[in-house]
């Protein structure tokens, strides 16, 4: 089984053996969480940026929370994996919440540090952290994907569940992780790369024509879907009756919305290339571009530019700068810069030394009972 690195991560772990797909499709799909953030200001006044927007919503978050949960480790964490829960996730979620915290007073905002209550794209830092912890726990059950799509419905019906803790985003997404997982129980990857050609586009013009039937069905449904609120399905990030969806039914859309993602996450996979590429190498910093890329695209959403109709050539415009931004903080120079921030080593918080594993407890003696009365 190949072992690789977390797809939100820098190269600060080398690894032995690389397999090209996945640092393909990691990027591939850090790209398109860019696209689908920059384009978020063009949909209310664009129906062809709506289109796209939800063309990208329907899969490319599940397939981010799937390729995590590819590489996560659901076995009993030791203390390296304990480090690295710390240095890769709390750290920089730290770090960058307070930098959010100061750019929002320094633009005249009110200056109230919370936690608890995750800016813009940092929810997903304490996502992965839950999912990181939980896997381990989940497997153990006989059916660990049903018991998260159970647990993903239900969450839905709860308007106590929010976004504190990114706790209502974390437990929508949760199947994805676990599916994400099973796929390499299933050892895919090593079947997928011994196919043939022949047989590999066959597989690849289904996943093509699934694609277009998406598209189609979203293209010829435009004004329903905006009607029916599918975005908000679409984020996991609120209970049903929050966007006026009270009904027992409403966690059926939920689902059927997952199935479809789970097609769509295996279509994509299947389009990705297996060898290396231009932008393979680019796969290893995805992290930068994921923590990074908001910074950029924040003075586009703040600054009111992209507000109302906008002329046909911004929606591609925007298209082209998320590929360029995702190009940029991925070069060598910006992980060199920003690697204190972005993958913090830390050392001097933690023991020089593993601390004793718990044995048994010793009680000391107890005093002999008080002698009876005569």
């Amino acid at each position: 089984m190949v072992l690789m690195s977390p797809p939100v991560t820098g190269a600060r772990h080398p690894q032995k053996r690389r397999v090209p797909l996945w640092d393909n499709a990691r990027w591939l799909t850090i790209v398109l969480v860019v696209i689908g953030h920059a384009i978020l200001k063009l949909i209310a006044e664009s129906d062809v940026a709506y289109e796209a927007y939800l063309f990208i919503y329907s899969f490319h978050v599940p397939l981010f929370v799937a390729v995590s949960g590819y590489f996560a480790r659901s076995g009993p964490p030791g203390t390296r994996q304990l480090h690295r829960l710390l240095t890769d996730l709390v750290f920089p979620y730290v770090v960058f919440e307070t930098l959010w915290t100061l750019v929002h007073w320094l633009l005249g905002g009110e200056f109230r540090m919370d936690y608890s209550s995750a800016s813009w794209t940092l929810w997903f830092l304490i996502a992965l952290l839950v999912w990181r912890i939980m896997l381990p726990y989940l497997v153990l059950l006989r059916y660990p994907l049903l018991i998260s799509i159970a647990i993903s419905i239900g969450s839905g019906y709860v308007i106590a569940i929010d976004s504190t803790f990114t706790l209502s985003r974390t437990l929508g997404l949760l199947p994805f992780f676990v599916f994400g997982w099973h796929l390499r129980q299933w050892r895919l990857t090593s079947r997928w790369l011994t196919l043939d050609n022949g047989a590999v586009w066959r597989w690849r013009v289904g996943a093509l024509t699934l694609f277009t039937a998406l598209s189609g069905v979203i293209v010829l449904n435009i004004d329903a879907l905006r009607g029916l609120r599918i975005r908000r399905f679409l984020l996991y990030n609120e209970a049903y009756p929050l966007f006026g969806y009270d009904q027992i039914w409403a966690g059926g859309i939920r689902l059927g919305l997952m199935l479809l993602a789970f097609a769509l996450i295996m279509a994509f996979l299947m389009l990705v290339p297996r060898r290396r590429t231009w932008f393979t190498t680019l796969g290893t910093a995805t992290m930068y571009v994921y923590l990074f890329h908001s910074v950029l695209l924040f003075p586009l959403r703040e600054t009111g530019v992209l507000d109302g109709p906008q002329p046909a050539w911004v929606l591609p415009g925007m298209v082209v700068l998320s590929v360029l931004i995702a190009i940029v903080l991925s070069l060598p120079f910006v992980r060199k810069t920003f690697r204190p921030l972005v993958e913090p080593r830390a050392r001097w918080l933690f023991r020089k030394h593993e601390s004793t594993h718990t044995g048994t407890i010793v009680l000391p003696p107890m005093d002999p009972p008080p002698a009876e009365p005569s």
